[in-house]
């Protein structure tokens, strides 16, 4: 479909490919990795025609459409969401004006009949093409693409000027998405996207028609998207099949074998090496001497990339807080007419792990910012426990920093004195080496402020985190960096991420916040989706069986009518037969019904008994779930004795596995609630 021939780019001396050939094919979904810097966004534009190569070809079918989205810098002005959205039909939007103005002339009798006949055909013309191409569905396609990115109904008709620059970004991908162009290239297109976002992208470009060339830090994005990884790096392209955990697999594998063959290499030249050294002078040896220097002139070295180095960091030490760490008491927010939350209640303690979850405009940042102590609610209380020491760092925490100050500066600045040592390991992991720790904060692009912010908090003590998107904008390495750090983080952690992988990795309760509400979940991010469906359902059972109760409810006897006392005709012409009416009706039927045969009957007995068996046995399965969540939930408060003892967090190894039990008991808990509910709701239906 699409294919690159011979193929070279430089920047200076810096040659990110050389006599690069590869191709990709209809449907195909490609994933591009590679550190920072490698050339992802390059081939990017390249593909896209906007940058041209040194050397070589792209190669494109003449009618193939190519639809780009950069990283960022996009904005709209001038038209509604909706109409900007809409000119991804364009095409059918103009056919669309010249059926309505055909329609116009058509209704005026001034026109020729040859005209007239002319103006016929066109028009009957442009309404088959404009049903084929499915116009009369743009409205739905439209309104469709634009809720999946998380706009609401009530900003279709809003100016896109009013929008910030993440929902920008959003526009521009609906509109490229609506357009559904040959080949889509798509440079980090879920940086400004939140989960349920990132989840409907997913199932788009799963069933997307066409190829996708893609750049994400998202590994569960990915996994979930991508059917080959294709590595930049050592001025080539290496392709791997399958998804993102699937090629780290097999690129540390190739590796491996890499480095072997390079030693193996390394090991044949010096033995030929010390036998030239040797035999040189000999005459004996000669031919022998000769014919190993043309082999050495003709071997190609093995190139290894050099091995990315992994920074680990601890956070410096810092006294530990009380077991109640800060609490939210029937707290409400609102911003004028608008109400975020309605009577919140949160209890957070010392080694709670939570994750903010929820679509954008929920309320995150808000809550961030009541538990930071940044901004106070309307009403009700923020309770902060015993030697708690915070640190926030709120969406914007980049555009606080210092701008006259170096990188460098920045941190030593704020790090205590015995942490000066890992300053320039820390920026390393953040990707500031050499001479850019000089550089001045101001002259820095948003990613990299980003980063630095991040690598800052790094050197900060404090027992209780709050981080509001820290991954924003961090590569998949630098990401490492952090949440290997935060793994290790002895504290308290609340914090907000649109990274699943980050998110599933570091959350041991999840909070769903939205519709002025907050419910807290135990568990990790699968286990929240999951109990999360498992309430939903509940929920869906419940309301079924009420509304069942509800249709078999007798309805009230109607009044008799004039008419010999037979029942009123109701709607639709069925009879309604209450009261006396009933069993006169009743009895007329039995005398007209045929005698029950032994065969029915015995059926019928066996049916009951059938029924009569499952009631019991359901109600025994309820009373044995009734019995194992009371064991389950008093071993939880034997538990939580224990771990509320005097110095129970000191020993981490020690307090690890009973906290894991902990958890795992109250996932338990949760699960057998379920399967409680379940079983009553089948009961009282």
């Amino acid at each position: 479909m699409i294919q690159l021939s011979s193929l070279s780019k430089s920047f200076g001396e810096r040659v990110l490919l050389e006599s690069v050939t590869w191709q990709i094919d209809d449907r195909e979904r490609v994933g591009l990795s590679g550190p920072n810097g490698a050339g992802k966004t390059t081939l990017l534009r390249m593909l896209a025609g906007l940058d041209e190569p040194d050397r070589g070809l792209v190669v494109k079918p003449s009618g193939l459409t190519i639809g780009y989205l950069p990283q960022d810098g996009l904005a709209h002005s001038g038209r509604t969401l909706r109409e900007e959205a809409s000119l991804a039909f364009k095409s059918l939007l103009d056919m669309r004006d010249e059926i309505a103005q055909l329609e116009q002339r058509l209704g005026h009798d001034d026109e020729s009949e040859a005209e007239h006949e002319a103006m016929l055909a066109r028009y009957s013309e442009l309404q088959e093409a404009f049903r084929r191409s499915e116009g009369y569905s743009i409205e739905l396609k439209v309104t469709t693409v634009l809720r999946g990115l998380g706009f609401s109904d009530a900003d279709l008709d809003k100016s896109t000027e009013t929008f910030s620059g993440g929902w920008q970004m959003r526009i521009a991908l609906g509109r490229l998405l609506l357009g559904r162009p040959g080949l889509l290239l798509l440079d980090e297109p879920t940086n400004h996207l939140d989960l349920d976002a990132r989840n409907w992208l997913e199932e788009y470009l799963t069933s997307y028609p066409h190829a996708v060339i893609l750049v994400s830090h998202d590994r569960f994005f990915l996994d979930a998207v991508v059917t080959r990884i294709t590595e930049i790096g050592m001025r080539t392209l290496t392709d791997y099949v399958g998804n993102y955990s699937a090629y780290i697999t097999e690129r540390d594998a190739r590796m491996e074998r890499l480095r072997q063959q390079k030693r193996d290499q390394d090991e044949e030249l010096e033995r030929m090496r010390a036998f030239i050294n040797r035999f040189r002078y000999q005459a004996t040896k000669a031919s022998q001497v000769q014919s190993r220097i043309k082999m050495l002139d003709k071997i190609v070295p093995i190139e290894i990339p050099p091995e990315r180095k992994r920074v680990r960091f601890h956070f410096p030490q810092c006294q530990k807080s009380g077991r109640m760490v800060l609490e939210l008491k029937h707290v409400r927010k609102a911003y004028g007419a608008q109400r975020v939350f309605g009577g919140v209640n949160l209890h957070i303690e010392r080694g709670d792990r939570i994750a903010l979850l929820g679509p954008n405009g929920a309320g995150k940042s808000t809550l961030m910012r009541m538990l930071s102590g940044v901004e106070a609610p309307d009403e009700g209380t923020r309770t902060e426990g015993h030697q708690v020491v915070t640190q926030y760092f709120a969406q914007d925490e980049a555009t606080r920093l210092d701008p006259a100050l170096t990188v460098y500066q920045t941190l030593a600045g704020d790090s205590p004195i015995h942490m000066v040592p890992h300053i320039r390991t820390i920026l390393g992991g953040f990707l500031f080496s050499g001479d850019d720790i000089e550089k001045p904060v101001r002259v820095l692009s948003g990613g990299e402020r980003t980063r630095l912010a991040v690598a800052r908090m790094l050197l900060r003590p404090a027992n209780t985190l709050l981080l509001d998107e820290p991954t924003n904008h961090l590569d998949l390495d630098s990401k490492d960096v952090l949440l290997e750090a935060l793994e290790d983080f002895g504290g308290t952690l609340i914090f907000v991420s649109h990274d699943r992988y980050f998110v599933d990795k570091l959350a041991t309760k999840v909070i769903d916040i939205g519709r002025g509400d907050a419910v807290v979940y135990p568990g990790n991010y699968e286990e929240f989706l999951w109990s999360k469906k498992s309430r939903e359902e509940v929920s869906r059972l419940q309301a079924a069986a009420t509304s069942n109760q509800k249709s078999r409810t007798p309805a009230a006897p109607k009044p008799r009518s004039g008419n010999g006392g037979k029942p009123q005709s109701g709607e639709g012409g069925h009879w309604h037969n209450n009261g006396a009416e009933h069993q006169v009706a009743k009895c007329q039927s039995e005398k007209k019904a045929p005698a029950v045969s032994y065969e029915e009957k015995k059926r019928a007995d066996a049916e009951q008994r059938r029924t009569r068996k499952e009631a019991e046995s359901r109600q025994r399965r309820i009373q044995e779930l009734e019995t194992r969540i009371a064991e389950r939930e008093q071993a939880i408060k034997d538990l939580e004795s224990t771990m509320s003892a005097p110095g129970f967090y000191e020993d981490h190894d020690a307090a690890r596995p009973v906290i894991d039990r902990h958890q795992s008991l109250m996932w338990e808990v949760g699960d057998l609630m379920h399967q409680w509910e379940a079983l009553q709701s089948q009961t009282e239906v």
